[in-house]
């Protein structure tokens, strides 16, 4: 038997293993990928993610955001990836331009004053049909609550906490609405807890033009950033 008869078997040989091999791989690499596909349709139709992260502001211009012409706003500008809302003679704030869901969502951002001695983030937002307003640091700096609770004020109702807060201090804020109720968290510390199940819900005439979200201070000069949206299945 010749050299070369038996040089020409074993290559064949061979490169008959390395094709079965590579066939091998080939399908094992088509089936977990094909797995793969299924896990993530099974996921997405039958809701085993439960949430939807949405960045509201890119940090460098106003983009899905309008400006509430208040009548009495200062400026708003977008400088260092922040969001400034300027001292006014009232309400200074910026309202979502698109669509926002009206139940079972999570907002969370970052606020600071950076100077004035009032509210320097309320946050308007959709609770089913109606609104109400969470406000930070309001009636003098300190104030923390829902505004309007059957007609009453976040000074006036049971959602009214006393906080301190310090100038040019970033806090980091968190709102849900979910089940039919509301809570907020200030620095991981829960501030709010209520059901709103069966309760008058309003605005005071002063935010109606944040409907349906949106974003002000009050007589105080105020900084934003971080502003992520999650929707809750």
């Amino acid at each position: 038997m010749s050299s070369h008869f038996l040089y020409s078997r074993f290559t064949n040989k061979l490169f008959g293993f390395q094709i079965m091999h590579s066939h091998k791989r080939i399908t094992t690499i088509v089936l977990t990928l094909i797995i793969v596909a299924v896990l993530f349709i099974a996921d997405v139709s039958f809701g085993i993610s439960s949430e939807k992260t949405i960045l509201l502001f890119n940090g460098k211009d106003l983009s899905g955001w309008r400006i509430s012409d208040f009548g009495t706003q200062g400026s708003v500008t977008v400088q260092n990836g922040n969001l400034l809302l300027g001292m006014g003679e009232g309400a200074t704030g910026v309202s979502w331009a698109g669509d926002f869901p009206k139940m079972n969502w999570e907002i969370t951002l970052q606020a600071k004053r950076i100077s004035g001695n009032d509210f320097f983030c309320g946050i308007t937002f959709p609770v089913n049909d109606d609104h109400l307003t969470l406000v930070i640091g309001g009636w003098g700096g300190f104030i923390v609550g829902l505004s309007c609770l059957e007609g009453l004020d976040a000074s006036e109702n049971e959602t009214g906490i006393l906080q301190q807060f310090e100038n040019n201090h970033w806090y980091s804020i968190r709102l849900r609405v979910a089940d039919n109720s509301v809570q907020s968290w200030i620095d991981d510390n829960k501030v709010i807890d209520i059901s709103i199940k069966g309760r008058e819900l309003s605005l005071r005439p002063e935010v109606l033009l944040s409907r349906p979200f949106g974003i002000t201070s009050w007589y105080t000069e105020a900084a934003l950033r971080n502003i992520v949206l999650k929707r809750l299945d």
